[in-house]
């Protein structure tokens, strides 16, 4: 029966009720003789008589007077009143951890304290030989001053060495209570460690599991374990793969480390002591990582990540986030770690920039060049500087250079023309034409693969006719011929995406055409031989490097994928051409390289330049944005603007230097144009060229299909608010609506104008 206010027990007066459990009810009470705030605990009647839980209630009691530690509530005493048994506990203002996940993840800086804090509260307990036995975020309170007290050791037990008598699961602490209170039922189950589901003998590990699904829990602000039943829930928690995957991107590699260890369902290989978690959360919270023995150079953090490219043995690198690496794969040579600072002339984006060379000895990298506005370098790794590489000085935006197999070549695209270039430097030798390279890859069959928006091209090295390869509808980009050249890893997906995260890893069959699916939400899939015919597939997923083994032979994956490395820079947007993918690669000798730091595009502010060569903000907040245009009568300024999304028009006004966005699709593409009247800006994305009113009035309208590339240049002379007239650059034949357009390097097309 519920306890009213002013109810007496003992010295302890009722205030309010805080909560019940399994192992009964909580309320807010007063010590009128010392004159403090206090929680009393009280045994249900119905359970009174029930010899086993009136020694479970005593042993708590017992238990928590023994356990005097900052971060474990404090037992004050026991209390018996008008036949009503009660533990008098410390007051924890604050509210409990599940109530504070129930908003969503919590920030990670707050997670680390709170795990590090709930780890030594276990870590004293465990000391004591007390496992608490039902560790969840509703018995962890935290303070409005972040301290952390965990609760409820009644279900506690010193560390057994056998099984209960019965074999019963309802002797079980988180079985106890059959339907009655079905919510703590599922809730407690979710954080049962495996050893407790099948009701075997339980020793402080089963802490360190539940203490990992509580973390878990904290980063993802989602349970683990969560099934429709109770049956259902410790069959998950016996069973169900646990995909470290949906761990938040920006989870450090120690931390995800630690969950692994902690949620190894093997009771001999998991974390054998919390305190081990705490280092780990030590380290982590003073930004210092467990592996790492040499002290950081100590100096003010740059506004941006400098270009830098770390490269180290892969074998060693992999080991450090891959245990199997490091325990089957002997070092045939000694690691060697250093970072590479490319120059102020290497060009900061998100394409996939610096290639090594196949025996890993050699960078090539895109930078600015003296002549035009980009240009390749290299850079042996034995030198000091980099070099332009002549014959590169094409013109054109170069994208994405890549090597020959036996690195004497090195290929790139530029204003729409693959070439190649000899490593010494040369002329520039053109192979053909590609229609949007996004990705290539030269195979030692003597054919170069090309990934674009139109599927995978075969285009022969010497020279020759392009022949489609086209294994699904849709993109087919980041392609790597595998050795051998009998097939080919590449990034698929049915129709344009604004995310990388939304394509799928696919491989294709040169010979019988077959494509299977290997996996889904990866970009950016290179293959690693490892020894003989085995080996791994590398990727990125959420900014972060897996790896999972690959069997060539079959072009099967095996096993679970697992987390690298966690700072590889990477761009998630696929809607920008040859942009994105992961800024790593290897070389056949085993040197990996990679970008560190997670910034996808660069990010500058808009910047005013008057006729004394003055700069004043005109945008102030830093974004990628590209094609500013001023309005006919310089009051408004149109532009786009990349963001994780994709890409939209904005229209910023200069007198009330406010910003307004126009588009919300994040389709946009290339090009805009002014109206004379300063009121409409012309817009295209893939399927055609759009109308919309500068005050963000209104939706867009359509002006034109288009089925080939087409871009918005001007309005003509003579335009009136009735008709206009839009000069747009084709390429190639079109044939919009009302008929075919006769080819040329410019076409105009009249017409009605949209209303308003």
């Amino acid at each position: 029966m519920a306890l009213s206010p002013g109810t007496r027990l003992g010295p302890y007066e009722i205030v309010a009720p805080l909560g019940a459990g399994g192992m009964g009810e909580i309320y807010r009470a007063r010590d009128t003789q010392l004159e403090r705030e206090v929680a009393v605990k009280v045994l249900p009647p119905a359970f009174a008589s029930d010899p086993e839980r009136l020694a479970r209630f005593d042993r708590e009691a017992k238990v928590l007077a023994a356990l005097n530690h900052p971060n474990i509530a404090i037992v004050h005493g026991l209390v018996e009143s008008g036949g009503q048994r009660a533990l008098v506990m410390e007051l924890v203002p604050g509210e409990t951890l599940a109530s504070m996940i129930a908003r969503g993840p919590l920030a990670a800086k707050e997670v680390y304290k709170i795990a590090r804090q709930i780890a030594e509260a276990l870590e004293a307990a465990h000391d004591r030989g007390v496992v608490h036995r039902d560790l969840k975020p509703g018995n962890v309170m935290v303070s409005p001053a972040g301290l952390v007290k965990v609760l409820d050791f009644g279900l506690a037990a010193m560390v057994q060495t056998a099984p209960a008598a019965s074999g019963d699961l309802s002797n079980s602490p988180t079985l106890t209570v059959a339907g009655t209170f079905a919510g703590t039922i599922l809730g407690t189950a979710s954080y049962m460690s495996p050893e407790q589901a099948e009701g075997l003998p339980v020793d402080k590990r089963a802490d360190i599991w539940s203490y990992g699904v509580v973390l878990w829990e904290m980063l993802t602000g989602k349970r683990l374990f969560e099934g429709p039943s109770l049956s259902r829930t410790l069959a998950d928690v016996l069973r169900m793969p646990i995909e470290f995957t949906k761990l938040p991107a920006a989870t450090p590699k120690p931390i995800r480390t630690l969950l692994e260890r902690c949620l190894d369902r093997e009771t001999k290989t998991r974390l054998r002591d919390i305190g081990e978690a705490r280092i780990v959360l030590d380290r982590v919270i003073a930004g210092v990582a467990p592996e790492e023995r040499l002290p950081r150079p100590v100096g003010p953090a740059p506004k941006w990540t400098p270009w830098a490219v770390a490269v180290l043995a892969l074998a060693v690198a992999a080991a450090a986030g891959w245990s199997r690496w490091s325990a089957e794969r002997p070092l045939d040579r000694p690691l060697t770690r250093l970072s590479v600072d490319l120059g102020p002339d290497a060009v900061r984006g998100p394409r996939i920039t610096a290639v090594l060379s196949p025996d890993g000895t050699r960078l090539v990298f895109t930078g600015r060049g003296t002549v035009l506005p980009r240009q390749l370098f290299t850079r042996r790794l034995d030198q000091a500087v980099a070099t332009p590489l002549a014959g590169t000085e094409v013109g054109g935006t170069l994208s994405t250079p890549f090597f020959s197999p036996d690195g004497e070549w090195i290929g790139f695209l530029a204003a729409g023309v693959v070439r190649k270039v000899a490593v010494q430097g040369g002329s520039a030798v053109t192979i053909g034409e590609s229609p949007g390279l996004m990705g290539a890859s030269w195979g030692d069959d003597g054919n170069i693969i090309l990934g674009s928006t139109a599927g995978l091209i075969r285009l022969p090295s010497a020279g020759g006719a392009a022949q489609p390869l086209k294994a699904k509808a849709g993109l087919e980009i980041f392609p790597q011929v595998l050795l051998g050249a009998r097939a080919v890893l590449f990034n698929a997906a049915p129709s344009s995406v604004t995310s990388l995260e939304d394509l799928s890893i696919d491989v294709l069959v040169f010979e019988t055409g077959e494509t299977k699916t290997l996996l889904n939400g990866g970009y950016w899939p290179r293959y690693l031989p490892t020894s003989g015919t085995t080996g791994d597939l590398l990727y990125m997923h959420e900014g972060t490097l897996f790896g999972v083994a690959f069997d060539p032979a079959r072009l099967e994956i095996r096993g679970t994928p697992v987390p690298l490395l966690d700072d590889v820079a990477a761009s998630t947007t696929a809607n920008s051409g040859a942009d994105g993918g992961g800024q790593f690669a290897f070389s056949q000798t085993g040197t990996f390289i990679y970008l560190s730091g997670t910034v996808e595009n660069a990010a500058y502010p808009m910047m005013w330049l008057d006729a004394a060569g003055k700069t004043t903000p005109f945008v102030a907040r830093a974004g990628t944005y590209e094609v500013p245009r001023l309005s006919p009568d310089g009051t408004r300024l149109a532009y786009t603007a990349t963001e994780s999304k994709g890409t939209d028009v904005w229209v910023y006004d200069v007198g009330r230097d406010t910003p307004t966005q126009l588009t919300f699709t994040g389709s946009v593409a290339g090009e805009l144009a002014w109206a004379p009247d300063s009121k409409h800006v012309v817009f295209r994305d893939a399927s055609a060229l759009w109308w919309i009113r500068a005050d963000g009035s209104g939706d867009p309208l359509k002006l034109l299909d288009i089925v080939v590339t087409t871009r918005p240049w001007s309005f003509c002379a003579g335009w009136t608010a009735g008709v206009h007239a839009i000069a747009t650059g084709i390429a190639g034949h079109s044939h919009p609506p009302g008929g075919p357009e006769r080819p040329g390097a410019a076409q105009a097309r009249q017409g009605r104008a949209p209303s308003g």
